[in-house]
């Protein structure tokens, strides 16, 4: 009977827990992970900074462009100031019409009171059809109506004119003419928007009353925008 030769013992295992000599040296280990990821964000970190810089680097543009200070001429010369009938904002008692003992531009007749204030100017007071439908709305913060009026000269140009009544009598109190591309009212303010040379922009010409008389308050540029849908109806008190 033929003996079967046993076969030679494979070396064991090593323990689980044990570790070999190169272990630690080991590219898949996780230390040595550890330490090749932080050096590997640097690098490409470093590397994105210094792909955002040009291959050139910072490139002049030319000489700066010198900035002189505005010449002004004829330093010495100042305007006299406007007179009475020069002045927007001066106070013009409307002559023949009636006093108006309640204080509110409401109980006024607005047709009559526009052509007494132009007569007395020496003009000749509009067709109807070249007035505007009359606003009645507190701009002097007295709690009674004043009255806003528009007289159309011709397709482009128009006059705005304001008045109140002071101690019962019907007074002028602003007089503007130009071209009216839009009139508001914003707390208290009048706004005045005219056109400018530019067509996207208007200018804002912003007016108040001071407590004594209307007072230019400021004076922009703004956006241009469409006309606005008139609204239903007349003037508010």
């Amino acid at each position: 009977m033929r003996r079967l030769r046993p076969r030679t013992a494979l070396p064991p295992l090593p323990a689980r827990n044990a570790r070999s000599p190169l272990a630690g040296r080991s590219p898949r280990s996780p230390r040595c992970l550890l330490l090749v990821l932080p050096v590997f964000a640097a690098l490409t970190s470093l590397a994105l900074l210094t792909g955002c810089a040009g291959v050139d680097g910072l490139q002049s543009e030319g000489r700066a462009r010198d900035v002189d200070a505005p010449l002004v001429l004829w330093p010495g010369y100042s305007p006299a100031p406007p007179g009475r009938d020069e002045n927007p904002v001066a106070l013009v008692p409307v002559p023949n019409v009636p006093r108006i003992p309640s204080g509110t531009m409401a109980d006024a007749n607005p047709l009559a009171v526009l052509d007494a204030d132009i007569a007395a100017q020496g003009r000749t007071p509009p067709a109807p059809k070249a007035v505007r439908r009359p606003e009645l709305h507190d701009i002097t913060g007295d709690g009674k109506a004043n009255l806003i009026m528009a007289v159309d000269l011709d397709p482009r140009t128009s006059e705005l004119r304001v008045y109140s009544v002071r101690r019962t009598v019907v007074t002028r109190v602003l007089v503007l003419r130009g071209v009216l591309a839009g009139v508001d009212l914003a707390a208290g303010h009048l706004v005045i928007r005219e056109p400018t040379k530019d067509p996207r922009y208007v200018s804002v010409t912003d007016y108040v009353w001071d407590g004594h008389s209307m007072t230019l308050w400021n004076i922009t540029l703004d956006d241009a925008r469409t006309p606005q849908t008139p609204r239903a109806g007349g003037g508010s008190p």
